[in-house]
């Protein structure tokens, strides 16, 4: 007998707090093949990514475990007046394709917009967005919603009053830009990550090294001036 890769969660929307039925991966089903340096993993079998989010087939309000356990009235109103209205109810209950997944964080994406979600919400919704394009081989959307992310990050890092102990983020940050092949910014984010001496994170100073590096090989490869940064290493 075949095991279904998913099984259902009964949760409750942050919306309207009606319950309904969403899909998830079992456990052994999440066999990862490769992780990007953004850390998007490539899976075997059922890609879990798809079913992050939640849409509620009552109010049509999207979401995901990391949103708020429940909406503000402020919250609930904005939603309902902006989107609510025309949101079209639909069932994302049982397995996702991609063009579904790519439905819902859009949705996902939008709610957070209006009821002003926190940033890193945001950002995590964008750069999955990213991701979800990259599945599909669509660059030109994946390097646009890349660079969403990236502003979106940046967002996180100047106003969450994020310090030494988020280096992922600051890595998260470089990559991004060099991915963007914004050589010089990228420099700037993986220094921070580097050299700052508060900074612990032994996995996230070791994977800018390892980025500044090949960001190094790029640069002398195009003939592109270094930094002065790079250019004392």
């Amino acid at each position: 007998m075949e095991i279904d890769p998913l099984f259902q969660i009964t949760t409750a929307c942050v919306c309207c707090e009606q319950t309904f039925q969403t899909s998830r991966v079992r456990p052994s089903f999440k066999q990862t093949i490769r992780r990007d340096s953004d850390f998007c993993a490539h899976y075997k079998n059922e890609n879990p990514d798809f079913y992050v989010v939640r849409v509620c087939p009552h109010c049509g309000f999207a979401f995901t475990e990391n949103s708020a356990a429940k909406l503000t009235p402020d919250q609930r109103k904005l939603f309902e007046e902006k989107v609510g209205a025309t949101a079209k109810k639909k069932n994302y209950e049982g397995k996702r394709t991609l063009e579904a997944a790519l439905e819902t964080y859009k949705l996902a994406l939008i709610c957070a917009q209006v009821i002003q979600d926190k940033e890193r919400i945001i950002a995590s919704l964008l750069h999955h967005i990213a991701w979800l394009y990259r599945y599909a081989g669509n660059e030109e959307q994946e390097m646009r919603f890349i660079g969403f992310a990236r502003d979106s990050y940046v967002r996180v890092y100047e106003t969450e009053a994020a310090g030494p102990n988020d280096a992922r983020l600051m890595f998260l940050i470089g990559e991004l830009c060099r991915r963007l092949e914004e050589f010089n910014e990228a420099v700037r984010w993986f220094s921070r990550v580097i050299h700052d001496q508060r900074i612990m994170d032994a996995g996230m100073i070791r994977a800018s090294r390892e980025q500044w590096a090949t960001l190094r090989e790029d640069m002398l490869a195009r003939k592109m001036e270094l930094p002065s940064e790079m250019q004392q290493s």
